[in-house]
């Protein structure tokens, strides 16, 4: 790969690189599945911002949500799929590539 398809932005993933959707990325990667209020308490935010990020994620494939209720009380549950871990670690490659190359010295 030359030093200019290294370098190449472009290739970055969009939904991923936002920063809520990064941060969802990044905690969903060391978890096997999270509680909607425990990743909320992790990144921050509020309920509908999450939800709007989480949803986006959803629609490209890369994580999963499931609703359910445990007794009278609405549960939500979000894992990476593995098409999200795919891309995620397909980002993770690019920001190294972006980070390694001739043209970032």
């Amino acid at each position: 790969m030359s030093a200019d398809a290294e370098f190449d932005y472009r290739e970055i993933d969009d939904v991923i690189h936002g920063r809520v959707r990064l941060s969802i990325m990044a905690y969903l990667s060391g978890a096997d599945i999270a509680d909607f209020n425990e990743l909320k308490a992790k990144i921050g935010g509020t309920d509908g911002n999450l939800s709007v990020h989480l949803r986006k994620l959803e629609e490209a494939g890369y994580v999963g949500v499931t609703k359910q209720f445990r007794g009278r009380r609405p549960q939500t549950t979000c894992m990476l799929t593995k098409k999200g871990r795919d891309a995620w670690i397909a980002y993770i490659a690019r920001m190294e590539a972006l980070l390694h190359s001739k043209a970032a010295e």
